[in-house]
């Protein structure tokens, strides 16, 4: 278990007594049966009980909370819907799980600005719900978009299936009202295009919850394109699936979506969807072209052509919006449909150079052999990330073990071959340990510091996303040259 290193010492009685003063009965959970389900995200593997939970009703009511937490030394943990997989909601022992459940409205959609103003409770698809009407639409889309909340995919800085044309968060967020440790509101951004001072909108949307509490979200909408298609090609191969996707953004395409699953992934998926995937193929690729229909058209045979050369042995192309969204859940499914074949299973985000990706998936192949566990491959293949699903089962004693160092060579080997640890779902708890692998001593001290500047006393989700130096000391990740090591006098951890 990755625990948190801050140590707190909270009086949860004193706690309670203030906490009780600034809200109300029904917005303050303390009882150990109802902070149960709060003990963990999406990443079920790691848990912990907080002392409270709040569910404030109002920005006053989080200003309140924040400052008492901040005059107590009480830790903060910010949360959304958690449907987290890194463990960034998991809770502090000593502290208390800010909830924003409740700012679930959306506060305006303006037509001719295409924007809307939202509070972070408010469902990722139901953005682009209200936006409909007016022909527009909210453009990342992760694949729990029914159920994340737009304050945690601030927080994680998430992308989904069609990133790779349209971006991350940080790409279609204008502006977010943010509350500090001390309970200052701060406004980031603007609705115009630029706004004066530091430009923190970038420091901001990714950082986890530990710079600030995010009450207010203005996000960029875009129109609903005339015509979308999916192009679905199947490999025999899996080495020449990662080529084809390498040679489509080579030939200068940027599709709307594309995307990479393994044959165990599609033997997952196909009878929990009926998607029409082809079985048999060792890999299948999900190219979307979207636009006008004569964008689509030219794009269509380009991506045909590109997919034909680098050896497709079939292509298929949606002729409906309802096959082409047939396609689309086979792969946003690929999460429950793995579930339904295996005890529990362990989803990894990383990040590779697109030109990897087949010795990426050939290393992972000889990791299941090393670690005899299961491993199912669905990749955001346009922007090379990874999110290996490796199955095991936790009632059997060292599976869960095996499992962990099974994901954590990925995030290593990742690392290794160019890229990085994390593409969306956030460090957290979860990947703590390969920041140290990461980053080297200089730039985490940055980190620290930056983080110092916002929060000083280090209350807001203490011990996640950046390690200590210290932890990755323990980690291992000492300089040994020539069997000596320098400054040998020194004591060593």
């Amino acid at each position: 278990m990755h625990a948190p290193e801050p140590v707190f010492n909270t009086d949860k009685a004193a706690l309670a007594g203030r906490l009780k003063l600034i809200l109300p009965a029904h917005c303050l959970l303390i009882d150990e049966e109802d902070l149960r389900p709060y003990e963990c995200d999406g990443l079920t593997a790691y848990r912990e009980l907080p002392m409270a939970v709040c569910l404030p009703e109002s920005e006053g009511q989080v200003i309140d909370v924040l400052r008492t937490c901040h005059q107590l030394g009480v830790p903060v943990v910010a949360r959304g819907a958690g449907t987290g997989l890194s463990g960034g909601a998991m809770p502090h022992a000593q502290g208390v799980v800010l909830s924003l459940a409740r700012f679930n409205k959306i506060l305006r959609v303006d037509r001719t600005a295409r924007i809307a103003v939202v509070q972070p409770g408010v469902r990722n698809l139901a953005v682009s719900e209200a936006a409909a009407p007016f022909g527009l639409y909210y453009a990342p889309d992760p694949s729990s978009q029914i159920a994340c909340t737009l304050g945690g995919n601030v927080a994680e800085n998430s992308g989904g299936v069609h990133c790779l044309k349209y971006g991350l968060t940080v790409h279609n967020v204008l502006r977010i009202r943010v509350i500090s440790i001390e309970g200052e509101v701060f406004d980031i951004g603007s609705e115009a295009p630029d706004a004066p001072g530091y430009d923190l909108l970038a420091l901001l949307i990714g950082s986890e919850g530990m710079l600030g509490v995010v009450t207010e979200v203005t996000v960029k909408l875009v129109p609903k394109p005339e015509l979308a298609q999916v192009v679905m090609a199947s490999f025999d191969e899996v080495a020449k699936a990662g080529d084809a996707v390498a040679a489509i953004i080579a030939a200068g395409i940027i599709p709307a979506g594309l995307e990479m699953m393994d044959k165990p992934a599609t033997a997952a998926v196909e009878p929990y969807v009926k998607a029409g995937y082809d079985l048999d193929a060792a890999a299948i690729l999900l190219c979307e072209a979207d636009g006008t229909p004569e964008e689509v058209a030219e794009e269509i045979s380009r991506v045909t052509a590109v997919l034909t050369a680098a050896g497709a042995r079939d292509i298929r192309v949606s002729q409906s919006e309802a096959e082409r969204l047939r396609f689309w859940a086979g792969r946003k499914a690929a999460f429950p449909a793995v579930g339904r074949i295996t005890p529990d299973y362990y989803c990894m985000d990383g990040t590779i150079p697109r030109r990897r990706l087949a010795e990426m998936l050939s290393a992972i192949a000889a990791m299941e052999k090393k670690y005899e566990l299961r491993c199912a491959n669905v990749f955001h293949a346009g922007d090379g990330n990874l999110h290996p699903l490796i199955m095991y089962d936790a009632a059997k004693t060292g599976e869960w073990l095996r499992a962990e160092a099974f994901g954590a060579e990925i995030l290593e080997l990742s690392v290794a071959l160019g890229g990085s640890i994390t593409g969306e779902h956030g460090v957290g708890i979860e990947k703590i340990n390969q920041m140290c692998v990461q980053y080297k001593t200089p730039e985490l001290a940055a980190f620290h510091r930056i983080k110092a500047a916002f929060d000083e006393a280090g209350l807001l989700n203490p011990g996640k996303a950046v390690p200590s130096l210290h932890r990755c000391a323990e980690y291992g990740r000492m300089h040994v040259h020539h069997g000596a090591t320098k400054f040998p006098e020194l004591e060593r951890f």
